[in-house]
């Protein structure tokens, strides 16, 4: 539906389901493949209900306690402030002339209400310096945007761009990101 969910806390439907089951066979490949146990690594969600579902599927196909988690509120999805819950052409229909300024400047701009991807950052950024080891993360696309801008693998105007999908895991390492689906 192009629906900007932000901050909306929404339950994972049946298609979100099924894309964490996807992901969990994705990290178990990739755990073989690595000579890796899922115990090696933390695990950490956003507090949005439909991160933290998708890590508790996640986990429980790994064969660990669903719960056992930690729980970041700087991982949260970007605030779309009075966008939330509204489709693109909802707001296009809305807000016509704030979205050709966003399309302007897409890292600096603030949704009414809202929260820019620079912001976004700050919050990543101070995340991603406590991080010890390797972790799996449950989170969203303007989060992983923000983590692109953040590790420099993209200038900040085409991370904004950068195609995160839902069902797929995405692998920081060092200077390099890669898709697994």
């Amino acid at each position: 539906e192009q629906r900007l969910q932000g901050r909306h806390d929404v339950p994972l439907n049946a298609a979100g389901c099924a894309q964490a089951a996807c992901c969990a066979a994705i990290l178990q490949n990739l755990f073989r493949r690595d000579h890796r146990v899922p115990e090696s690594f933390d695990y950490v969600s956003s507090p949005l209900v439909r991160a933290r579902k998708t890590m508790e599927i996640v986990r429980a196909t790994l064969g660990l306690e669903p719960a056992g988690y930690a729980v970041e509120r700087e991982l949260a999805e970007i605030a779309f402030g009075e966008w939330e819950g509204l489709t693109y052409s909802e707001v296009m229909a809305r807000d016509k002339h704030v979205i050709a300024a966003r399309e302007l400047d897409k890292w600096a701009f603030t949704p009414p209400g809202g929260e820019s991807y620079a912001q976004v950052a700050v919050r990543i950024r101070q995340w991603y310096e406590t991080i010890e080891r390797d972790t799996v993360v449950a989170a969203h696309g303007g989060t992983a945007r923000a983590l692109i801008a953040h590790l420099g693998l993209a200038p900040l105007q085409d991370a904004t761009h950068y195609s995160i999908d839902q069902g797929v895991i995405y692998v920081f390492a060092g200077s390099s990101l890669t898709r697994y689906a």
